[in-house]
């Protein structure tokens, strides 16, 4: 089976075909539908918003127990081809967010639940109305297993507000640092970190972090800095910082001039396929509109799976795949069914 697949149809019978011939995702990135009950439109002016007029790009008509179900067997299917390190990202809007959160704690267990990511969509709103400004939906993190899934957290780095506060003093060559203490709750009776060291013992109840000769090192270093009362703290420096690990709330504002309604932010997109797979995975994206999960995971060195019953959609991923060298060679047996070929080296997107 080629590297780079596309399903031109419904993604349950594009999902049975992966199953019978044994393709495993190793991440799972969707984005269904919400349940508005709106039709979403296409023209060349603009796709970006509900309309009267232009090519039906999808409909969105389903809702209450017909949605559930529908996406109930969405998920089944897409569970049926993980692979067992794999993660899911389910991106929903807020009306059905917790009856989707519980369908995935059904299909994929409750215990392997890792986060609802709020995602902020766009800047604040400004409309006349007895609410509060939507600005986010959700994105629902889950794993097949608790432990056993890819995970590269995509660290962030520290502004220089975040410098500046976390880092408040400066040495004599100008590098900004801070100081935590050289010693750790408990008591070493009979080791090294419990002996005084430059005839200070640790205060009660604890005990040194680093042996005494440890310690001197890191005096001779300059990396001890001494109070004027003479209690010694570990320098901490700003430039070996290596960033913030991620947290569950998350700026990624839509393209303001998408290609199609659907289009989500890129730079998302890439976090979480850097973050929940490595180069060579396969990335399975089966509500593929803009095609954006596919462009981003070609750019990142993944192979691709993409599925949408939507021509719109279909035209939109062909072309933008194309610019990015991936041209789509109708070369296979199966009714629905493209490959698409590398033509280049897969190049990092900028």
């Amino acid at each position: 089976m080629g590297e780079r697949l596309f399903y031109a149809g419904d993604n349950l019978d594009g999902l049975e075909l992966l199953t019978r011939r044994g393709l495993h995702a190793d991440l799972v990135y969707i984005d269904p539908p919400f349940a508005t009950g709106n039709d979403f439109r296409i023209s060349q002016r603009r796709a970006n918003a509900i309309s009267a007029s232009g090519q039906l790009a999808y409909s969105d008509r389903l809702r209450g127990s017909d949605y559930l179900d529908t996406l109930e067997r969405q998920l089944c299917a897409i569970r049926a081809v993980m692979s067992p390190s794999a993660s899911i990202y389910v991106h929903i809007g807020l009306a059905v967010e917790h009856r989707v959160r519980v369908l995935l704690d059904e299909v994929f267990g409750a215990e392997n639940f890792r986060n609802s990511i709020a995602r902020i969509k766009c800047n604040p709103k400004n409309f006349a109305r007895y609410a509060y400004g939507n600005v986010r939906d959700s994105i629902l993190f889950y794993s097949m297993s608790p432990k056993t899934l890819t995970w590269n957290p995509q660290r962030e780095p520290l502004s220089e507000a975040d410098i500046e506060r976390l880092y408040p003093q400066t040495d004599v060559f100008g590098r900004r640092y801070t100081t935590t203490p050289l010693h750790a709750p408990g008591i070493t009776r009979d080791g090294e970190t419990g002996k005084p060291w430059r005839g200070i013992d640790p205060p009660e109840g604890r005990h040194w972090r680093y042996s005494p000769q440890r310690l001197d090192e890191l005096d001779v270093q300059g990396l001890v800095a001494w109070s004027s009362t003479g209690n010694p703290r570990l320098k901490k420096f700003a430039e070996d910082n290596k960033g913030k690990l991620p947290q569950d709330v998350w700026e990624y504002k839509d393209p303001q001039n998408p290609l199609y309604p659907t289009q989500k932010n890129a730079d998302m997109l890439r976090r979480i396929i850097l973050t929940s797979s490595n180069p060579g995975d396969v990335v399975l994206d089966c509500f593929a509109g803009s095609g954006e999960t596919l462009v981003q995971a070609h750019g990142l060195g993944r192979r691709f799976v993409g599925m949408d019953v939507s021509a719109a959609a279909q035209g939109v991923i062909r072309g933008r795949l194309r610019d990015v060298d991936v041209e789509w060679v109708e070369e296979d047996d199966e009714p629905g069914l493209r490959v698409f070929r590398a033509t280049g080296k897969p190049q990092e997107l900028a």
